[in-house]
């Protein structure tokens, strides 16, 4: 339970939507830098920043440079989740969107392997961990700052607005670079083209910062400050009070990384190098499937309201695991109308099941005092497993799979299980946090 006594000060309809407002703008240009480098990892750095003697292996370190945003993420939780919950939400979701801009920016302006050397790749991994770090820290800031200024029974639904951000923030990434993709050249998209989505992101930085500086911190955590009541050491708090939480968070959380990063990133690679479907309409049919999920992630946030979202989750995981199999198959026959349906249900409708209500499922499960800090090592934590690792793990399994992607339909099914039964453990045992 808090250990607060003031009551939160009451906030307007206007206010709410302004903060919700402002925390979609954050998440979407997080998104946006974050899976800019996803989109391209598989079709421009593995032939500009490694040694390209080797397909498999240049692709391989190409996604361990993808992989290791994903390692850099918890550490961005911890950081940021630890002074979020000391000092607060606003100040850390401005510091973080600067550092996500300034490293995505300096990634457009990288110099290639064949113009630096070795310092071309590494030069490419610590602004990648710069990404992370950002990213780490300004989902769960972004997230809480709806939450907590939400009514009670519409938290599933404000909370699940800023997770537009992924959706948008993906069908700009995918799309732009698929614009440039198709206008140009394939030498000049590779020799500058790619480059023109990392520098325009300095303009959205600007928007966001503008607008997150004019927004006040949530009323929830305002009653804490006010009576001294944060946590001396949120991370070690958490660990000690909620570890059934963070356990079933994590767990409930493999589907949504893994699921998305087969069939939004490892996809792409898949249907160009695989099934020799043109690169420009597998980018295209992912922007397409975001572009639906921007509609279906507050739907399904509205449904986790009124039936619950453990149980929207897991119905949700459920579904997932059915989409494994079928979705390849559709791949697999070329046909580009079969492919755009396929990728629309399963992750632009479907997948939004799990991803709606996650934020506000998570947020459940922590009090104020150290919910920053629960919510952002739940997610990113695990994501190092979820999502970071996952274009390898697909990789490695369509190679021992004699290049067929059945190995790795049964990973994603393994992976919705288990979220599915951890999303019903959490539904059965609602009374370790109370928010």
């Amino acid at each position: 339970m808090d250990n607060v006594t003031g009551a939160a000060p009451k906030v307007s309809e206007a206010e709410v939507r302004r903060v919700v407002f402002a925390s979609l703008l954050g998440a979407t240009i997080e998104w946006y830098d974050f899976f800019l480098y996803g989109v391209v990892a598989g079709i421009v750095f593995n032939k500009l920043y490694f040694p390209t003697t080797d397909p498999y292996v240049s692709t391989m370190l190409a996604y361990a440079t993808f992989a290791v945003g994903f390692l850099a993420r918890p550490l961005g939780g911890i950081i940021f989740g630890h002074f979020g919950d000391r000092i607060g939400r606003k100040s850390m979701l401005v510091l973080t969107l600067m550092i996500m801009g300034v490293a995505t920016v300096l990634i457009g302006l990288l110099p290639t392997y064949e113009q630096i050397g070795i310092a071309a790749p590494l030069l490419l991994l610590l602004l990648r961990i710069l990404q992370g770090i950002g990213l780490g820290g300004e989902w769960g800031g972004a997230v809480l700052m709806a939450y907590e200024y939400a009514p009670k029974e519409k938290r599933g639904f404000y909370a699940s607005i800023p997770q537009i951000g992924l959706a948008i923030g993906l069908c700009l990434a995918s799309g732009l670079v698929g614009l440039m993709s198709s206008r140009l050249s394939n030498a000049d998209f590779l020799a500058w083209g790619w480059r023109v989505g990392f520098i325009a992101s300095i303009v959205l930085v600007a928007i966001g910062l503008y607008i997150r500086l004019r927004i006040l911190e949530t009323p929830e955590f305002r009653v804490v400050k006010a009576d001294g009541a944060e946590a001396k050491i949120p991370f070690f708090d958490m660990l000690k009070r909620y570890p059934r939480s963070i356990l079933l968070g994590m767990g409930a959380r493999y589907i949504d990384g893994v699921f998305f990063n087969i069939f939004a990133v490892f996809s792409i690679g898949y249907l160009a190098n695989t099934v020799k479907i043109a690169r420009t309409d597998a980018l295209w049919a992912v922007s397409s499937a975001a572009f639906v999920m921007i509609f279906s992630i507050p739907l399904f946030g509205a449904l986790s309201d009124r039936i619950g979202r453990p149980r929207t989750y897991a119905i949700g995981s459920f579904l997932l695991a059915l989409c494994a199999f079928p979705g390849f198959m559709a791949f697999n026959t070329g046909d580009i109308t079969t492919i755009y349906v396929v990728l629309i249900a399963a992750f632009g409708i479907i997948y939004a099941m799990c991803y709606g209500p996650e934020a506000a499922l998570f947020a459940d499960l922590f009090d104020t005092r150290v919910r920053y800090t629960g919510i952002s090592f739940v997610y990113q934590f695990s994501g190092i497993f979820a999502s970071g690792i996952t274009p390898i793990i697909a990789t490695d399994l369509f190679e021992r799979g004699g290049k067929q992607p059945w190995l790795i339909c049964a990973y994603v099914v393994f992976a919705a299980l288990v979220s599915m039964c951890c999303a019903i453990a959490i539904g059965r045992g609602r009374g370790e946090a109370h928010s």
